[in-house]
């Protein structure tokens, strides 16, 4: 896990409309300045390499940035950038070169269906579309392909004819050399942007069915989600994302934040009041003990056979904005899982889901939790071959006859 360093905190050059960091921006006055020295010292004290994040990063003027780079390569080895690509330069691309930086860029599509990442008029937000995609292009070209970010909404994933153009211009940026694409379903703050752009979970269920089936089909470009989804259903969640592995919102441990000043704060999409609470000292797995205990219709998750792999999800999403519940997209995630889980079977792989130390494996995670342990599934199972291999050399050694 890194270090998501925030010079300008959620300060950004475009306003998307379905934004989670809105609520920080409504609190935030104007610009943070910020301390190079001071976010040197807080990434040392987290003990790890960083990605460069936002709001959007490359507002940070150019002699920054080769500064923070070059001392992150001087220490941890490479790079990192979240982006939303329009302010890339062909000066950027020199830096991202000479100092390994690792580019990711978060666009929903190409033209029209990236709307809704709004740049303050129809004219402009069109501009800085094209102005994303030739970064992209550009990257590919010279050898330094991004990841992507792709939250799926309305604008991008509403219709059949808006999913047929997202296909093309997936299969565009595989020919291109695109190797990741990260789906993402739409977090809402506000019931405004849920009503404008929030797809039902029979339309997001549907778009991601669509990339599902597409993604055998491209010889570069692979969507972790739908590997990732595999991986849990192996018990093999070591290398997950953070949505995955029991997140506590008061100190999230996949984004160890470093804002502007030094100052260390939790992952943006659990904080949903604009306050940048300080980070807790120690974890707490209280969420999923009450997850795994209270019924389903009652916002937990009781007696769902995907809970020692999903974990109600992030925090981030819960229904109702109260990150004690399960997350909103449940009956997606759900979906997601049973068809993952259908396939695997067919293929003769054995899943977590269905196999017998499921509930075992459940049970040591809520004792583990108790007691302010989170272990993974994959320790755990491994725990538990260790164990059947010293009872089965055991059994062997009693059996042998003696003279």
């Amino acid at each position: 896990m890194g270090v998501e360093l925030r010079p300008f905190g959620v300060k950004c050059n475009i306003a998307c409309q379905y934004c989670y960091q809105h609520p920080q921006r409504d609190v935030e006055q104007g610009a943070k300045p910020y301390n190079i020295e001071r976010m040197k010292a807080a990434v040392l004290r987290e003990g790890s390499g960083f990605s460069l994040f936002g709001g959007e990063a490359l507002l940070v003027p150019l002699e920054d940035l080769e500064e923070l780079w070059a001392w992150g390569l001087e220490k941890f080895g490479k790079n990192a950038l979240q982006t939303n690509g329009t302010l890339i330069t062909d000066r950027h691309i020199e830096l991202f070169r000479k100092y390994k930086v690792d580019v990711g860029i978060s666009i929903d599509g190409p033209g029209e269906l990236n709307d809704v990442r709004w740049a303050g008029s129809l004219k402009r937000t069109r501009r800085s579309t094209n102005r994303t995609e030739q970064a992209i292009r550009r990257l590919c070209e010279e050898g330094l392909p991004p990841a992507l970010i792709i939250t799926l909404h309305r604008g991008n994933a509403g219709t059949p004819e808006k999913m047929k153009r997202m296909g093309e211009w997936m299969r565009e940026l595989d020919r291109m050399g695109v190797r990741a694409a990260r789906l993402h379903l739409m977090e809402v703050e506000f019931e405004e942007i849920r009503q404008a752009y929030h797809l039902s979970p029979e339309e997001n269920m549907q778009a991601l069915c669509f990339f599902y089936d597409m993604k055998d089909s491209l010889q570069h470009m692979r969507f972790d989600l739908f590997s990732e989804i595999e991986q849990l259903l192996l018990g093999k969640d070591e290398n997950t994302s953070c949505v995955w592995n029991a997140c506590d919102p008061y100190t999230t441990a996949a984004v160890r934040g470093v804002e502007g000043n030094g100052q260390r704060s939790n992952c943006g999409r659990t904080n949903k009041e604009g306050i940048d609470f300080l980070k807790a000292g120690l974890p707490a797995y209280m969420r999923y003990v009450a997850l795994y205990n209270t019924p389903q219709e009652a916002g937990g998750c009781q007696g769902c056979r995907f809970f020692s792999m999903c974990k109600g999800q992030c925090p981030g999403t819960s229904l109702q904005g109260d990150w004690r519940n399960r997350t909103e997209h449940c009956e997606v995630w759900k979906a997601l899982f049973e068809k993952s889980e259908e396939r695997m079977i067919e293929a003769g792989l054995p899943v977590l889901s269905r196999h017998p130390l499921r509930m075992f494996v459940e049970q040591k995670l809520v004792e583990g939790w108790s007691n302010g342990v989170n272990s993974s599934i994959g320790s755990l199972m491994r725990q538990i071959q260790e164990q059947q291999q010293r009872r089965q050399r055991a059994s062997c050694s009693e059996a042998v006859p003696t003279d």
